[in-house]
């Protein structure tokens, strides 16, 4: 049987994550209360958000932006695209 969360972002009861999605407090929160389904739409939104600000994951700066813009997609005000972003039609 698979674990079953209160998403934050979906506002349903969902399949959680099968693990942490990394280290710390902010990874454990976020197993605890995102859902698989959320967190599949994270991915993709964080893909837009490292090519349009190309951020470099490796560096510090660059984690600290992506962990920063995913804890506002889930537990704060959202995280948005950049002005400029055109989507692809």
């Amino acid at each position: 049987m698979s674990r079953m969360v209160n998403c934050v972002k979906l506002g349903i009861e969902a399949e959680g994550l099968e693990k942490p999605p990394f280290r710390g407090p902010l990874g454990q929160r976020v197993y605890d209360s995102v859902s698989k389904e959320a967190w599949r739409k994270w991915l993709e939104h964080s893909k837009m958000l490292i090519n349009e600000y190309r951020l470099d994951l490796v560096s510090e700066a660059g984690q600290r932006i992506w962990m920063t813009e995913l804890e506002n997609y889930f537990f704060g005000a959202g995280s948005a695209a950049p002005p400029e972003f055109k989507p692809q039609e």
